[in-house]
């Protein structure tokens, strides 16, 4: 599919003003991405795990205005208006002018709360732009009532990516991935495609809990974490590398091999985070409590032989990644031994969820 089919139409219908409510979730990726072309284009392919509880809930209301030469909205984060996303939120609707034509229309009114703690490395972005494009989509859909739920799910997940590249693998359950990939049928750089292959019972409602290890923003921005691989020296066997794993990882998601998957998952993350500490300039996100975790994880399944492993965000915080047959082992594990490294003792319980819900 050619981004041209994405854009804007003559419309159908004539609205003056409304309302809309969509949740979208945080993802976290299996296979990363780390480095992006203009447009939002990734370098390489990537799978990620859709949550269910760590999520964006965003409520749009719009209303007609006689200048349409300029956008105007307003942003609300948990009620308390946010001027400083205002510029992001202007970048987007820049970005995406060309696919909505009512974008300078309306004024919007944008009201969002996350359930879990923003810019510490949970992906709000992910969810909050894919929230908002769903809401934007809906104003589509109404002006334009004769495009198809496959299509609509496919262009909200390409206005999402040109806000977050990662928001367009939050729409659907339980894997989805993005980027061009010869293991994966009609994968796309455009947009995030649900995996296509039938997984294993072992990764069948897997676990996710998040440590939060610090709550506070990131001191280097995911934008620019990405820029830096422009003249990252390993950048090219990074990208090579990370293709090849999404290879691998489609095999193990069918066959159900759990120590590969542990391998590989770990692997990815902290490799991550080695491109973080070898760009110019590096930078370190990851937390001493952060290892800590990691080495108690590491002793925990040598001891057990549980299948409980890790993997990180462009942040300090732990994914705990386990199946579900191993819940109530791994929970109690976590409260003895883990919680003492989260900050306040907090921690969120998560697992693999469906995507967008219109509420």
């Amino acid at each position: 599919m050619k981004e041209r089919l994405f854009l804007a139409q003559n419309t159908k219908n004539k609205i003056d003003d409304g309302k809309t409510t969509w949740s979208s979730p945080s993802n976290i990726a299996l296979v990363k991405y780390w480095g992006k072309r203009d447009k939002q284009i990734p370098e390489n392919a990537s799978v990620s795990f859709t949550l269910n509880n760590c999520k964006t809930i965003t409520t749009l209301t719009y209303s007609k205005k006689e200048d349409n030469s300029t956008f105007s909205f307003d942003v609300f984060l948990d009620g308390n208006k946010q001027d400083d996303f205002k510029p992001k939120i202007e970048t987007f609707f820049k970005r995406i002018t060309s696919y909505l034509s009512f974008l300078k229309d309306f004024h919007f009114k944008i009201e969002t709360e996350n359930t879990f703690p923003h810019s510490s490395g949970i992906a709000s972005s992910a969810s909050g732009m894919s929230a908002l494009s769903a809401c934007l989509m809906a104003i589509d859909k109404e002006l334009n009532p004769e495009m198809s739920a496959d299509f609509i799910l496919k262009k909200t997940s390409f206005l999402a990516r040109l806000g977050s590249g990662s928001a367009c693998r939050s729409l659907e359950g339980d894997l989805v991935v993005w980027g061009t990939h010869n293991s994966i049928p009609e994968s796309t750089n455009l947009f995030g495609v649900k995996f296509p292959f039938n997984t294993h019972n072992n990764f069948k409602n897997y676990q996710d809990t998040i440590l939060l290890v610090d709550k506070g923003e990131k001191q280097v921005s995911s934008t620019i974490g990405h820029n830096l691989m422009h003249n990252h020296p390993f950048a090219q066997q990074r990208f090579t590398q990370a293709n090849q794993n999404l290879e691998k990882i489609t095999e193990i998601l069918q066959n159900g091999n759990l120590d590969e998957f542990i391998a590989l998952v770990e692997s990815e993350a902290l490799t991550l985070h080695a491109m973080m500490m070898t760009s110019m300039p590096y930078f370190i996100l990851m937390k001493p409590n952060t290892l800590e975790i990691i080495n108690k994880i590491w002793a925990f399944r040598k001891a057990t032989n549980s299948k409980v492993c890790f993997t990180l965000d462009a942040g300090a915080n732990v994914h705990v990644l386990y199946p579900e047959k191993e819940k109530n082992t791994v929970l109690q594990f976590i409260k003895n031994e883990l919680v003492a490294y989260c900050q306040n003792g907090h921690y969120i319980c998560d697992n693999i969820g469906k995507g967008l819900e219109q509420l």
